[in-house]
């Protein structure tokens, strides 16, 4: 297996009027050997083109791609020792199972034997074993993905590279073959970097995450850290569903203690006390401008909570309530900003009914609205 280091990587792509695009932004990722490392971010963000040039695909404007500490920028795609499976499986629809999976093999001139031996152990890997001698057309979209798996794993690479690899698969089909990739890593122990818009993948797959923006990293770390610690507010909302709250709005000292007050120009604006930590990590923004940030799971309904809590406790309007069987999402609406409450499921409300929340702050962060990085206490 290898290690994959990125060093001030940039891609230029020439766009309208001779004007050049970044597609890639100078980003710097270290990938470890044996790590399970998922790019994601939205559409047009530079994962895939990333990915792209790691694979060979992609011309490197500038900046190094390391394998095993060797620099592959002008290494064939061949040579570089990667393997890559596509979002389209790219299967030859006119040879059978066996035949595409062992084509790779047949250019490299390996020994028969070698090729028989190498088919059949990723095949029993995949569960395809029956599935040799039938065409691409008689297969399953979960049957092709495999079996593009399968050619990837013949080749014993030192990196997999996945770009997008079940955005073509009903959402069951997706659940069941994240379960069989992440068993898959386990069980090759190789480095493998896996490249999604799903947010939900990133989470429950990679060891570690970097969640990219405008050609950009944002953040990388492990799935809880990105979750519980987002350094900007981009990392805040992306990751997490629902989303993060985001309140706007200053702060204010009264009587030693802080509180943020949302920007509204109704008569009952959110003001909510912060906890210690929050002050302390406020610094010298009492004040000013500022953006409060919270999650669903964190604004509970009082009925089912433990209490109302004084000034963390607020009343908001009912705009839209949906059942998702284990839990209910509440779409609220205060003086300024709607916002979503995840509450246990059993107790119904009506739409533009006044309901009583409780926030815990201690899950709450606040970010600088105009760095959009998050405030990290001093002490």
């Amino acid at each position: 297996m290898a290690r994959v280091v990125l060093q001030n990587l940039v891609k230029d792509f020439a766009g309208v009027k001779h004007k050049t695009v970044r597609a890639v932004n100078d980003i710097n990722l270290n990938i470890s050997d044996r790590e399970f490392m998922v790019l994601v971010g939205p559409s047009g963000c530079g994962k895939s083109t990333s990915l792209r040039m790691i694979a060979g695909l992609e011309e490197v404007t500038s900046g190094k791609i390391y394998i095993d500490d060797r620099v592959v920028n002008d290494v064939l795609p061949k040579d570089r020792d990667i393997a890559m499976v596509f979002q389209n499986y790219a299967l030859y629809p006119h040879m059978n199972v066996y035949d595409n999976m062992a084509f790779g093999l047949k250019l490299m001139k390996l020994p028969k034997a070698e090729i028989q031996k190498r088919v059949g152990e990723a095949a029993q890997i995949l569960n395809i074993e029956e599935l040799l001698d039938r065409k691409p057309k008689a297969l399953s979209g979960g049957q092709q993905q495999r079996v593009a798996v399968g050619r990837a794993i013949v080749r014993n690479p030192k990196v997999f590279l996945f770009d997008e690899p079940l955005s073509n698969l009903d959402a069951k089909m997706r659940g069941s073959m994240r379960k069989e990739l992440s068993k898959l890593h386990l069980r090759l122990d190789s480095t493998m970097i896996y490249v999604t818009h799903d947010q939900v993948e990133a989470m429950t797959m990679g060891d570690r995450i970097t969640v990219m923006d405008e050609g950009l990293i944002m953040q990388t770390a492990d799935p809880l850290t990105l979750y519980n610690s987002p350094e900007n507010m981009f990392v805040a909302g992306f990751i997490g569903s629902p989303p993060m709250n985001f309140f706007h709005g200053i702060l204010e000292s009264d009587g030693g203690d802080l509180f943020f007050r949302e920007n509204s120009a109704g008569d009952s604006p959110i003001r909510l006390k912060l906890t210690d930590k929050l002050a302390r990590s406020a610094g010298s923004h009492s004040g000013k401008e500022i953006v409060f940030g919270i999650r669903p799971e964190n604004i509970n309904d009082v009925v089912n909570g433990s209490g109302t809590g004084g000034q963390s406790t607020i009343t908001a309007r009912l705009e839209v309530s949906e059942t998702m069987g284990s839990e209910t999402h509440l779409h609220l609406h205060s003086g300024g900003h709607s916002f979503i409450a995840r509450i246990e499921a059993g107790k119904r409300y009506h739409v533009n009914e006044m309901v009583t929340v409780k926030f815990n702050l201690e899950h709450g962060h606040l970010f600088d609205p105009v760095s959009k990085d998050v405030l990290k206490s001093s002490a």
